[in-house]
Protein backbone atom coordinates (compact mmCIF):
# COMPACT_ATOMS: atom_id res chain seq x y z
CA UNK A 1 0.00 0.00 0.00
CA UNK A 2 1.48 3.17 -0.94
CA UNK A 3 1.60 6.88 0.89
CA UNK A 4 -0.26 9.37 -0.42
CA UNK A 5 1.43 12.30 -1.17
CA UNK A 6 1.46 16.24 -1.96
CA UNK A 7 4.13 18.03 -3.23
CA UNK A 8 5.01 21.58 -1.46
CA UNK A 9 7.79 24.08 -3.97
CA UNK A 10 10.15 24.97 -1.10
CA UNK A 11 13.28 27.43 -1.98
CA UNK A 12 13.18 25.90 -5.59
CA UNK A 13 13.07 22.10 -4.33
CA UNK A 14 9.44 20.32 -4.91
CA UNK A 15 9.58 17.99 -2.09
CA UNK A 16 6.98 15.07 -1.49
CA UNK A 17 4.99 14.93 1.53
CA UNK A 18 2.76 12.22 3.34
CA UNK A 19 -0.77 14.17 2.94
CA UNK A 20 -1.65 12.82 5.88
CA UNK A 21 0.28 14.71 8.00
CA UNK A 22 0.03 17.61 6.14
CA UNK A 23 -3.53 16.94 6.41
CA UNK A 24 -3.56 19.40 9.76
CA UNK A 25 -0.21 20.34 9.89
CA UNK A 26 1.10 24.54 9.95
CA UNK A 27 3.18 25.58 7.39
CA UNK A 28 5.77 26.40 9.77
CA UNK A 29 5.34 22.90 11.29
CA UNK A 30 6.37 21.14 8.30
CA UNK A 31 9.38 23.70 7.59
CA UNK A 32 10.61 23.69 10.79
CA UNK A 33 9.59 19.68 12.14
CA UNK A 34 9.49 18.02 8.47
CA UNK A 35 12.24 20.18 5.73
CA UNK A 36 14.64 21.29 9.08
CA UNK A 37 14.57 25.10 8.01
CA UNK A 38 14.85 26.72 11.07
CA UNK A 39 14.48 30.37 9.46
CA UNK A 40 11.07 30.72 10.12
CA UNK A 41 10.72 31.24 14.33
CA UNK A 42 7.38 30.36 16.27
CA UNK A 43 6.64 33.07 18.47
CA UNK A 44 2.90 33.84 19.03
CA UNK A 45 1.48 31.18 17.10
CA UNK A 46 -1.59 33.33 16.02
CA UNK A 47 0.00 35.04 12.83
CA UNK A 48 0.53 38.65 14.63
CA UNK A 49 4.52 38.85 15.54
CA UNK A 50 5.67 38.05 12.21
CA UNK A 51 8.60 35.70 13.61
CA UNK A 52 7.38 32.91 11.07
CA UNK A 53 7.37 34.97 7.81
CA UNK A 54 7.93 33.43 4.58
CA UNK A 55 7.46 34.35 0.70
CA UNK A 56 4.64 32.89 -0.66
CA UNK A 57 4.44 33.10 -4.23
CA UNK A 58 6.66 36.57 -3.33
CA UNK A 59 4.04 37.39 -0.85
CA UNK A 60 4.87 38.21 2.87
CA UNK A 61 3.12 35.68 4.69
CA UNK A 62 2.50 34.27 7.90
CA UNK A 63 3.36 30.42 8.04
CA UNK A 64 2.25 29.74 11.60
CA UNK A 65 -1.33 30.41 10.52
CA UNK A 66 -1.30 28.94 6.98
CA UNK A 67 -1.93 25.58 6.52
CA UNK A 68 0.38 23.49 4.96
CA UNK A 69 -1.87 21.92 1.96
CA UNK A 70 -2.79 25.04 1.33
CA UNK A 71 0.18 25.95 -0.18
CA UNK A 72 0.61 22.55 -2.58
CA UNK A 73 1.06 24.44 -5.99
CA UNK A 74 2.38 27.64 -4.66
CA UNK A 75 6.71 28.73 -4.47
CA UNK A 76 7.17 28.90 -0.84
CA UNK A 77 10.68 31.18 -0.24
CA UNK A 78 12.30 30.77 3.06
CA UNK A 79 15.20 32.90 4.76
CA UNK A 80 17.62 29.82 4.00
CA UNK A 81 16.41 30.06 0.38
CA UNK A 82 16.66 33.65 -0.55
CA UNK A 83 20.85 33.88 -1.53
CA UNK A 84 19.57 30.99 -3.98
CA UNK A 85 15.64 32.36 -5.44
CA UNK A 86 17.09 35.98 -5.40
CA UNK A 87 20.38 35.84 -8.05
CA UNK A 88 22.97 35.88 -5.10
CA UNK A 89 24.31 32.47 -5.50
CA UNK A 90 25.78 31.10 -2.44
CA UNK A 91 26.33 34.50 -0.51
CA UNK A 92 23.81 36.64 1.22
CA UNK A 93 20.84 37.93 -0.31
CA UNK A 94 21.25 41.73 -0.15
CA UNK A 95 19.13 42.60 2.31
CA UNK A 96 20.85 40.06 4.44
CA UNK A 97 24.06 42.14 3.51
CA UNK A 98 22.52 45.19 4.61
CA UNK A 99 21.56 43.51 7.81
CA UNK A 100 24.29 42.39 8.89
CA UNK A 101 25.84 45.87 7.79
CA UNK A 102 23.33 48.21 10.01
CA UNK A 103 24.19 45.64 12.80
CA UNK A 104 20.50 45.29 12.81
CA UNK A 105 19.79 42.45 15.37
CA UNK A 106 20.32 41.71 18.85
CA UNK A 107 18.86 38.94 20.02
CA UNK A 108 17.84 37.92 16.46
CA UNK A 109 14.32 35.69 17.15
CA UNK A 110 12.27 39.21 14.79
CA UNK A 111 15.49 39.49 12.21
CA UNK A 112 13.84 36.41 10.17
CA UNK A 113 10.37 37.84 9.81
CA UNK A 114 11.97 41.68 9.34
CA UNK A 115 14.45 40.18 6.65
CA UNK A 116 11.47 38.46 4.80
CA UNK A 117 8.83 41.42 5.19
CA UNK A 118 12.24 43.83 3.40
CA UNK A 119 12.72 41.42 0.37
CA UNK A 120 8.46 41.41 0.18
CA UNK A 121 8.75 45.48 0.20
CA UNK A 122 11.92 46.44 -1.72
CA UNK A 123 10.27 43.57 -4.74
CA UNK A 124 6.62 45.92 -4.47
CA UNK A 125 8.53 48.94 -3.94
CA UNK A 126 12.62 49.57 -4.89
CA UNK A 127 12.80 53.14 -3.10
CA UNK A 128 10.31 53.34 -0.35
CA UNK A 129 10.46 56.27 2.19
CA UNK A 130 11.11 55.78 6.43
CA UNK A 131 7.50 56.23 6.47
CA UNK A 132 6.71 53.19 3.57
CA UNK A 133 9.01 51.22 5.80
CA UNK A 134 8.15 52.11 8.95
CA UNK A 135 4.45 50.78 7.76
CA UNK A 136 6.00 47.84 6.08
CA UNK A 137 7.47 46.46 9.58
CA UNK A 138 4.91 47.49 11.82
CA UNK A 139 3.25 44.10 12.12
CA UNK A 140 6.46 42.68 13.21
CA UNK A 141 7.74 43.01 17.10
CA UNK A 142 10.85 43.43 18.27
CA UNK A 143 11.42 42.94 21.98
CA UNK A 144 15.21 44.36 21.36
CA UNK A 145 14.64 47.77 20.36
CA UNK A 146 16.76 48.03 17.32
CA UNK A 147 14.26 49.53 15.61
CA UNK A 148 16.70 52.55 14.16
CA UNK A 149 19.15 49.99 13.13
CA UNK A 150 16.22 48.12 11.11
CA UNK A 151 15.41 51.31 9.21
CA UNK A 152 18.56 51.50 8.31
CA UNK A 153 18.95 47.62 7.02
CA UNK A 154 15.87 48.29 5.23
CA UNK A 155 17.67 51.85 3.64
CA UNK A 156 20.93 50.47 2.36
CA UNK A 157 18.82 47.56 1.26
CA UNK A 158 17.26 49.26 -0.85
CA UNK A 159 20.39 50.54 -2.03
CA UNK A 160 22.47 47.66 -2.79
CA UNK A 161 19.55 45.60 -4.57
CA UNK A 162 18.84 49.12 -6.77
CA UNK A 163 22.76 49.02 -7.35
CA UNK A 164 22.28 44.97 -8.08
CA UNK A 165 19.74 45.66 -11.02
CA UNK A 166 21.43 48.40 -12.26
Amino acid sequence: MSIATTTLTVNGHTRPLPTQALASATLLNVLRNDLQLNGPKYGCGLGQCGACTVLVDGVAARACVIPAQGVAGREVTTLEGLPARYGAGTGLHPVQQAFVDAQAAQCGYCLNGMVMMTVALLERNPDPDEAAIRRELSANLCRCATHVEIIRAVQRAAVLMREERA
